[in-house]
């Protein structure tokens, strides 16, 4: 029988499997079809519910977003229609992004 952390550890990924979420740092949080990410410096990026979304830069107070083939800009507390995500900018500084992105 394996010991307890394996099963913690294969649950875990299980469930973030299932979130739909996944990026190269830890700024990241799922709940349901619904994604939080912090994406930090240009060419960050995040996969959200299999949407690959990369922060392209930050001037004026907006970010210019990429979203698959599709180029996105707002401003904080702006959300617009990326592809088939719905993308919120909720604070947007001088170099990062956060951004939450569902489904729609």
């Amino acid at each position: 029988m394996a010991p307890s952390h394996v099963l913690a550890a294969g649950l875990l990924a299980g469930a973030l499997a299932l979130a739909g979420c996944s990026l190269n740092s830890d700024d990241v949080s799922c709940s349901g079809t619904k994604c939080t990410a912090t994406l930090s410096g240009d060419g960050a990026s995040v996969k959200i519910l299999g949407q690959k979304l990369q922060l392209s830069g930050t001037k004026d107070g907006r970010a210019t977003l990429g979203v698959g083939d599709a180029s996105v800009s707002c401003a904080e507390g702006e959300s617009v229609s990326a592809g088939p995500l719905s993308v919120t900018c909720t604070s947007v500084t001088d170099s990062a992004v956060e951004v939450t992105a569902s489904l729609g």
